[in-house]
Order: structure tokens, then C-alpha cells, then sequence
């Protein structure tokens, strides 16, 4: 799966490019649906072209369907694929109000400024992610019971990443504004994680995952499906940095492998990563440790 020409997307309706926003004219949520967060993530932009090209339209409520870094995604070099992540900053990190009220400047912060009424107008987000290494798909959405009972009723993906305390390196696009807050008048954030980067099941997954995700709040109907399976929960216990170049694994990691308490993940420089607790399930390691960049998610069962 590779990359597709994007410019007749670029004028979208809104005044903002690659932003296009349908209102049904009838009572209902604001649900967005973001794809390309990340430039080399893309199932989000099969989905979201998904979205645009059969002509989905809301029932009730308003859609708007997002193409959030565009610049990086053009960047793609089917040489390098991994490095059109991002520009200059992970644009997934900047959601903070000192990073978009400051005055720092790289594409990516543009961008995200460019973006914030889009996301402040969002009563639901639908972020479309990717993974490095090839995974099973998994939810990731901070701790509040509205994201669960979101997650939990969708069914599928059926492992959920759950963040009690934020992600740790930054603020992500799912933790802005009221989606960051507890209590009433914030509606549910979820990023889905659909498997590796530039295989088709992920863009399928994506696209699953965005026409579920309209018909959970309503804004379009979906054929009925069986209840959903059970569940894996993990609860995130530590976000590490890749402090220095000499970072490496213990052992070869690719995601869900776990750990023993006390047991040795990785050494970065004279530092030792160790597991805080037994049954330690490692995710999203790193593929190729950049200093400042996250190397490992730690995190338990729930």
C-alpha cells in the first residue's frame, strides 16, 4: 500500500485545506474523523478518502473528515518510507496550549494551529493511526469512562491502550481542549492503532474503524454485527525516552511481548530500562531509536 496524489482533496469546503465538513441540517454530534496525523501513516488516508469518495453523508449531526499532515505525507520516499513521519516536530505531540500559544514554528505547528477550531469543534475524534511493526490493532484513548464505553462497545479493535495519567511526551491531539478534561460537555477521543503502516489490512482496519465510529453516534447506518468479543485491556505505566544513541533492547521486541518484574528491557547509555511489575507488556517499541523520541511504551494488564 502506498501513497496516492491528494490535491484534488486540498480545497475542501472549509476555508482550511484538506478539511471538508458535511452538516446534515438535523440535530446531532460533531463527529471528526482525522486521518494522516502522522505522514507515513497511511490507512488513515484510505479511509478518509473512503469517507469522500462514496459520498458519505450524515443522517443527523455534522462529519468532517480531516488530512491533518499533509506536508509529511508528500515527503514520502518509497526509498525510506519511515522517515515521512513528520517534518520537523511530531504533530502528534503539540496539543498543548503553551506549544500552539508559543512561539515555536515548524510545519507541523502551522499545521496544528491551522487545525485547532477543527478539533475545538469536535464533540467526537476518530484520530487514524499506524504502527511500525506489525501488530494487531489496538485502541489508545485517555482514562475517562466515555472513551471506554466507546471503545468497549465498538469491539474492534479488541485491545485497548488506556493512558490514567496522559501519554507522557507530549499532548496528543485526543487530549486538547475539553477532550483532555473529565466530566460533562467532553465528548469521546480515540486514536485506533490499525496494524503496520503499509499493509492493506490496516487501511482496511481504518476504514472499519471510521464507519463503526459514524454509526456508534449515529451519523450513518451500519448493517447489525455480533456483540463484541472479549477484551484486552492495558493500563499505561511508563512512557520511555530514547535518551542517547547508544539505546538497545535486551531482546528483540516488535510489541506484546511482556516482562517479569525487575527484568532488563533495554539499557540506553549507563541507564537500565527494567520492568516495574510482573507480566510488564511492552508497546510500540521503537524500530530504529532516535535521541527524543519515544522508545517504549511500559504497561500492565488491566
Amino acid at each position: 500500500m502506498l501513497p496516492r496524489d491528494l490535491s484534488a482533496y486540498r480545497a475542501g469546503n472549509t476555508g482550511i485545506p484538506y478539511v471538508h465538513r458535511f452538516d446534515s441540517g438535523r440535530p446531532g454530534p460533531h463527529v471528526l474523523i482525522n486521518a494522516l496525523t502522522h505522514g507515513n501513516e497511511i490507512c488513515g488516508m484510505v479511509a478518509a478518502t473512503h469517507l469522500l469518495d462514496t459520498g458519505v453523508r450524515p443522517l443527523a449531526g455534522t462529519l468532517t473528515v480531516s488530512f491533518a499532515n499533509v506536508a509529511a505525507y508528500e515527503s514520502f520516499d518509497a526509498q525510506r518510507p519511515f522517515e515521512s513521519r513528520q517534518l520537523v516536530h511530531n504533530l502528534n505531540r503539540v496539543w498543548s496550549a503553551p506549544e500552539l500559544d508559543g512561539r515555536g514554528d515548524s510545519p507541523e505547528l502551522r499545521r496544528a494551529r491551522e487545525l485547532r477550531p477543527v478539533v475545538d469543534a469536535a464533540d467526537h475524534i476518530l484520530d487514524i493511526h499506524s504502527t511500525s511493526q506489525d501488530v494487531e490493532p489496538f485502541w489508545v484513548y485517555p482514562a475517562f469512562a466515555r472513551n471506554a464505553a466507546t471503545a468497549l462497545a465498538l469491539g474492534r479493535p479488541g485491545v485497548h491502550l488506556v493512558m490514567p495519567a496522559g501519554l507522557g511526551s507530549g499532548t496528543p491531539l485526543i487530549q486538547h481542549g475539553r477532550h483532555g478534561m473529565d466530566g460533562a460537555g467532553a465528548g469521546t477521543a480515540l486514536v485506533v492503532e490499525c496494524g503496520q503502516h503499509f499493509r492493506q489490512s490496516a487501511a482496511e482496519m481504518a476504514t472499519t474503524a471510521a464507519l463503526d465510529f459514524l454509526a456508534h453516534f449515529g451519523l450513518i447506518v451500519r448493517e447489525p454485527r455480533p456483540a463484541p468479543g472479549p477484551q484486552r485491556r492495558y493500563e499505561l505505566l511508563q512512557t520511555c525516552m530514547v535518551r542517547t544513541a547508544a539505546f538497545a533492547f535486551a531482546r528483540p521486541v516488535i510489541g506484546f511481548e511482556t516482562f517479569a518484574k525487575g527484568e532488563l528491557i533495554a539499557t540506553d547509555g549507563d541507564d537500565e530500562i527494567r520492568s516495574p511489575c510482573d507480566g510488564c507488556t511492552v508497546m510500540m517499541p521503537t524500530r530504529e531509536p532516535i535521541v527524543g523520541r519515544e522508545a517504549v511504551y511500559l504497561t500492565r494488564p488491566l
